[in-house]
């Protein structure tokens, strides 16, 4: 796992030196990325520079150091990620002739690239990546991003013809010709949807790659940019409905074990020590199971937990734990604890980012660094077998009012709505705990207002926004044309429809942006074996029966996972990896929270309205009403933009 940089005078006219300065600003911004070594390679007849920090995972020694060239001189890479089969794919090269020099996968990449091609050799990676290429004999750079967008890649044009390339944004700042401002679209949608969604960023001018994608720039057209899919998911899905996997359930259960376990197998090919992330949910629990039955000798297992019980996992995963053999360390944080991480939050994720996760998501990254360098994660879990009760939730809502007419829903949006959030939650707590839900009142309100939803895209819309009236909120905003997610709707079932929407925003912009940006803090690298393409591919295969079934998600997990761990240790309501925001709101946090929001602040920085901001301060304080994930998307734009910006 590493940080990567670079960047092309499209004038050609910067000096040798000033390249190298230059890639070596960007590169140092990252060193959090890869603390273990740096490199700058400088093509000056070209006007292109490359820089790269260093996390040594496969062959720790200086062979494996990047910037890396082809023997030859015609390629150059930097790279952050891991080629899971290289090994194979090495072999396959030795007997066409190729010869290697290290035990990297780095060179490997160079290699397939340099025999295949790079669309073909990049369809047959397995694994996370992002990478620049510079072809020097075609003059091109590419930039080329994994097919679920697990590592990140930024590019955009900067002023003074400038052409740059990172995987932060902070590496982009660092750049003297950096003046890009504010996209207020973009602001727009990260008050929706609590992150800024590909292929946009918070700046002006500069972008996210897209998952699967591949951007190439020829100095001979420096205008043209082309950037193409090599991977696609929507196909992925089609071919899955065209193809559905035919066998029992059972069936079902063993050939996804099969294929989580080569997966799971691939992931833990590493020259340092590896651990796995576990919360005692479905996902992490399967994941934990799969690799002990893999290795020889007990796994190193991670979870932190919380004094609240609503708020603790701690306990359910010691008992898998327990159960499996595991090696575990298990972390108690206070809530000072906690509390001493939110004003570093801003600057960790640079940009702005408001999964409120984010934070247990770092305690238990900087617990496992202790002890591992690399580590495995259950994430994906949710949005290829539906695990969200959002799924539910819906197959319910329209099973039982799609025949309505639009004035009784509205009717019953009304009647949801008559009680406050706070007395539902009230109401619920007097259901038996399998029945519980974190944070009930909202949800039903959230209900209220997916019931006057006009189809699938406005039914999802309404239930991942944030702020509904984000276009109002940001002064000089709007949403970007580009926002209207393309829906797979041809015959598919609306929650199909609504896991695959899942699956090529919210995984990547938030979940997956979260993991790397907390495990990177502390030079960790994660490993998500559940995105293995060749399990999203079989996942999109299975009917939609087998995910979701009798009020359960994850069915296939779930199932695999009894095979490993007794029925009674997994039966629990799902949590989530959440803190409790809204009494921090009230409490630690208050007088943080109104410095950042200060009326007179928010009208000279001239970014928001103010009076919905405030009005919804006022509500949370009073108790009427739970507003702590609007309240944390503005405190953390208003941080970062205090940090990312401080003169």
């Amino acid at each position: 796992m590493c940080g990567l940089a670079g960047l092309i005078d499209l004038s050609q006219s910067t000096t040798r030196d000033a390249l190298t300065a230059a890639a070596a600003a960007m590169a140092d911004t990252l060193a959090h990325r890869g603390p273990d070594s740096s490199g700058v390679w400088v093509d000056e007849t070209a006007g292109i520079a490359l820089g790269h920090r260093r996390l040594a995972i496969i062959d720790l020694s200086p062979a494996g150091h990047q910037p890396m060239l082809t023997r030859d001189g015609d390629f150059a890479l930097i790279y952050n990620g891991l080629v899971y089969n290289f090994e194979a794919l090495r072999s396959e090269l030795e007997a066409a002739g190729r010869r290697f020099y290290s035990r990297s996968d780095t060179e490997v990449i160079l290699a397939a690239i340099a025999e295949w091609g790079l669309e073909v050799a990049v369809s047959r990676f397995i694994g996370m990546f992002a990478f620049a290429l510079w072809d020097r004999r075609r003059r091109r750079l590419h930039l080329v991003r994994d097919r679920l967008g697990i590592k990140p890649l930024y590019y955009g044009r900067l002023s003074g013809k400038q052409f740059a390339f990172a995987s932060e944004l902070r590496a982009l700042r660092a750049l003297p010709s950096f003046d890009n401002p504010i996209d207020r679209q973009a602001l727009t949608l990260y008050m929706q949807r609590n992150c800024v969604p590909a292929p946009h960023s918070i700046y002006q001018h500069i972008f996210k790659l897209r998952p699967g994608h591949i951007l190439t720039l020829s100095l001979d057209a420096p205008d043209a940019i082309s950037d193409e899919p090599y991977w696609d998911l929507l196909e992925v899905v089609e071919k899955g409905a065209r193809e559905p996997f035919t066998g029992s359930e059972t069936e079902a259960t063993d050939k996804l074990e099969e294929l989580l376990r080569d997966a799971i197998r691939h992931r833990l090919v590493a020259d340092v020590p590896v651990g796995v992330f576990l919360s005692g949910g479905i996902d992490s629990s399967t994941v934990t199971a799969l690799m002990q039955a893999e290795s020889s000798k007990p796994v190193k297992s991670f979870t932190i937990g919380f004094g609240d019980p609503a708020y603790n996992e701690a306990t359910d995963a010691a008992k898998v734990a327990k159960h499996l053999g595991t090696d575990h360390t298990e972390l108690y944080v206070s809530a000072d604890d906690a509390l001493a991480v939110v004003p570093r939050l801003a600057t960790m994720y640079d940009e702005p980012f408001a999964d409120s996760s984010q934070l247990p998501t770092f305690l238990v990254s900087q617990l496992a660094r202790r002890d591992v360098t690399v580590t495995l994660s259950g994430d994906g879990g949710d949005e290829m077998f539906g695990g969200y009760n959002r799924y539910l939730w819906n197959r319910r809502i329209v099973a039982r009012t799609g025949h309505w007419p639009q004035w009784l829903r509205r009717m019953g949006a009304r009647a949801l709505t008559t009680l406050s959030p706070s007395r539902w939650d009230a109401l619920f707590g007097y259901l038996p705990v399998l029945l519980q839900q974190r944070n009930p009142g909202d949800k039903l309100h959230k209900l209220a207002s997916v019931l006057e939803a006009n189809g699938v895209n406005d039914m999802y819309l309404r239930q991942i926004t944030h702020w509904q009236q984000a276009p109002e909120l940001v002064r000089a905003g709007g949403l970007p044309t580009t926002n209207d997610s393309a829906c797979w709707t041809d015959g598919a079932d609306y929650v199909d429809q609504m896991m695959y929407l899942d699956a090529i925003g919210y995984l990547p912009d938030d979940i997956l942006t979260k993991v790397d940006r907390a495990s990177m803090a502390v030079a960790l690298e994660a490993r998500v074996p559940i995105l293995d393409h060749r399990v999203v591919a079989f996942a999109w295969q299975l009917p939609q029966t087998h995910k979701l079934r009798d009020g359960i998600g994850k069915r296939p997990l779930r199932r695999i996972l009894e095979r490993y761990v007794p029925h009674e240790l997994i039966e629990r309501p799902k949590m989530g990896f959440a803190i409790p925001l809204h009494d921090w709101f009230r409490g630690h946090l208050r007088d943080w929270l109104e410095a950042l929001i200060d009326e007179r602040r928010l009208e000279q920085e001239g970014f928001f309205d103010p009076k919905p901001i405030r009005a919804a301060w006022a509500e949370h304080l009073s108790g009427r009403r739970n507003r702590q994930y609007e309240l944390w998307d503005v405190a953390m734009f208003q941080a970062w933009h205090e940090a990312a910006h401080a003169a």
